[in-house]
């Protein structure tokens, strides 16, 4: 059926759309957009409200750029092509982008996973057993990249959940490339702000409900409800012929109950302390990995950390509601060797420990800190080497750094994408963490602004068989000062540390070079 757009209003529920002015058979002939700058000739531009943009200042240069219609919330009187005035155009756009897709999730079984930490490592470990079903071809979305089956693409810097029209694109080319299943990251920003509108999904993983983005949400209660709206998605979401909607929750997290009462074809439920569909037990861990036993099953993995265990217990729950066999699962879990930014070991031939991690939540510092510790010998260091972002959750900061001045035997606090705050100010918040804890500044923890230096500065200090932990930043590509992102790798920084010098990309190095 050609693209008109009537034809792509009908997979907006009637009740939203608030007044139509124009030609509704108006064709579409390009793709759905929010970004003016993306706009092509006959395409739809959706303006939408941003949080530092209005997308309705930017009609006149969709339409200058050849938008053949505009979808919009405010009234837009005397414009020249068709406009659409809907209630909420953060919701609509997911589902109009879905329509010009041809509404490619009904085509895929579609899992999503959620939670606020282990969401990537759930995923690809998902990925990994699903390769190993017969008779599926997988491919994911993740804060990471997306993976098409023959290439994947990275999904960006500092994004979380792709935008909506871009998730749309990414299924309609796992459609084309033959895939049958996809794995999507759900994070809760893009929750709340209909990134994943449009998508019809079969399978809701919970990995947990943790301290995280009060500063967007505004309450825990919040921000738990963002979460939630993925596991409302299964009711409303098209069925695809024998595919039930499932709900795989962790029975050790303090929210079950919440999501267990969110309706669902079948919950099933996975742990490690509590009874479950899926409990853990005789775990047991190793510098290069862990196993545990499962349903009768014995499993081996190279991950490292008891919190791993629970990310594959989610994982495992999520491929058994799919009926995937237990070799399949076996193979996938002891496959994964690592996840870019994730506990992920860097050698350099040094004589002690050096590893990245992306934690960057309290819960996360804890259990990579106690993983860490794991890994040593009696009486040997972990050093602590992490910032904490600005404009975000402010009261992390104190309970990030008192989760360090806990754990680790040195904490050194640094830049984390200060953005417009200032950094002084955020590691003031962060050593007023650490003395609430009986850490002493110049003994157990110190202030480095520049986080290049203070990787360079934690590998100095390290004596043999030591832990130095790089965490906040992991897998991402750039940190942001001012509103600039600038180049930056924890990986590529602690490789220039360990050669001996530290990796000089942002602004604070630019200010220490100038003071020596």
């Amino acid at each position: 059926m050609p693209k008109t757009l009537q034809v792509l209003l009908a997979a907006i529920s009637a009740d939203q759309i608030i007044a139509t002015c124009g030609d509704p058979a108006t064709p579409i002939t390009a793709p759905v957009v929010e970004s003016s700058r993306e706009v092509e000739p006959g395409g739809l531009f959706v303006a939408r409200r941003g949080q530092s943009a209005d997308g309705h200042d930017f009609i006149p240069d969709a339409i200058a750029a050849g938008a053949a219609a505009i979808i919009g919330e405010s009234e837009q009187p005397n414009l020249p092509v068709p406009y659409v005035q809907v209630k909420n155009a953060g919701q609509a756009l997911g589902q109009l982008a879905a329509a010009w897709h041809d509404f490619p999730s009904r085509k895929l079984v579609v899992i999503g996973v959620t939670g606020t930490d282990g969401k990537t490592t759930t995923c690809h470990l998902l990925h990994s057993i699903l390769q190993r079903a017969r008779g599926i071809k997988p491919g994911y979305i993740s804060t990471i990249s997306a993976d098409f089956g023959a290439e994947t693409a990275p999904t960006g810097l500092h994004v979380t959940t792709p935008s909506a029209p871009r998730i749309q694109a990414y299924l309609a080319k796992m459609v084309d490339a033959g895939l049958t299943h996809c794995i999507l990251e759900m994070t809760s920003h893009g929750l709340a702000q209909g990134r994943l509108s449009g998508v019809d999904i079969d399978v809701a993983v919970l990995t947990n409900v943790m301290h995280e983005h009060l500063d967007y949400h505004g309450s825990w209660e919040d921000y738990r409800a963002a979460k939630a709206i993925m596991f409302q998605m299964l009711e409303s979401s098209w069925r695809k012929p024998g595919v039930c909607k499932v709900s795989v929750l962790n029975a050790d997290d303090q929210s079950l109950a919440c999501f267990a009462a969110i309706p669902a074809d079948r919950a099933v439920t996975f742990s490690i302390e509590n009874p479950s569909d899926f409990r853990a037990s005789d775990t047991a861990f190793a510098p290069k990995g862990a196993r545990f036993r499962l349903a009768g099953q014995d499993l081996t993995m190279q991950l490292l950390g008891g919190f791993n265990i629970a990310n594959a217990l989610a994982a495992i729950s999520g491929a058994r509601s799919l009926g995937i066999g237990w070799g399949a699962i076996k193979a996938g879990i002891a496959a994964v060797k690592f996840i870019p930014g994730r506990m992920e070991r860097i050698d350099e031939g040094q004589d002690f420990i050096a590893m990245v991690d992306f934690a960057h939540t309290p819960n996360a510092l804890k259990r990579a800190l106690e993983a860490g510790r794991a890994l040593l010998k009696p009486g040997k260091r972990v050093i602590a080497v992490f910032g904490s972002a600005g404009l975000r959750d402010i009261e992390k900061r104190r309970m990030m750094a008192q989760t360090s001045a806990q754990l680790a035997d040195m904490t050194i606090l640094t830049a984390e994408d200060p953005r417009t705050e200032s950094l002084d100010a955020i590691l003031a918040m962060m050593a007023a963490g650490c003395r609430s804890e009986g850490g002493v500044e110049g003994e157990t923890f110190i202030r480095i602004p520049d986080r290049g230096e203070a990787i360079h500065r934690a590998c100095q200090i390290a004596l043999p068989d030591d832990l130095v932990m790089a965490c906040g930043k992991g897998h991402e590509q750039s940190m942001c000062f001012g509103a600039t992102e600038h180049p930056w790798d924890d990986r590529e920084a602690l490789r220039s540390a360990l050669q001996g010098a530290p990796l000089n990309t942002l602004p604070t190095a630019r200010v220490n070079r100038r003071r020596r």
